[in-house]
């Protein structure tokens, strides 16, 4: 539940734009549901959601990272908000980032409805734990 309301009651907020990372994030939970197996990592100063263990998109302060794949890349860069999503100097290829004034329960909708056919065909990964550090010895 969401400050009294159910996901998808949330959801249904059609013009409503999205003001927090956590106003973004429980959007996309209500986009993703019956998606199948998803998880929440924390990632890139955000919230990364993982279908099926792969990333489909990010939630942040910054906007929406989405992971559309490289055939529907153009594509997505014509739509309102999207820009190339850029880590380190470098294009990640596949991914855009969506500017949060674009956001709102039926963009990000449609945001995770390109993304998540892409998303699909990718082979299922097990929530892998990261390996602990080595402490150096005193």
């Amino acid at each position: 539940m969401i400050l009294g309301r159910s996901a998808a009651a949330f959801a249904a907020g059609e013009g409503s734009q999205v003001t927090t990372r956590q106003d973004l994030a429980a959007r996309v939970r209500a986009a993703l549901l019956g998606a199948g197996v998803v998880r929440e990592v924390k990632m890139f100063g955000g919230i990364g959601f993982m279908v099926n263990g792969n990333l489909i998109a990010g939630a942040s302060t910054r906007g929406l990272l989405v992971r559309v794949g490289k055939d529907r890349q153009a594509e997505a860069l014509g739509r309102p908000g999207a820009r190339p999503m850029v880590m380190r100097g470098r294009a990640m290829a596949g991914y855009v980032r969506v500017d949060p004034p674009a956001l709102n329960a039926r963009t990000v909708r449609a945001w995770l409805r390109l993304a998540l056919p892409y998303v699909l065909t990718l082979p299922p990964k097990s929530a892998a734990r990261k390996p602990r550090r080595a402490t150096p010895a005193r």
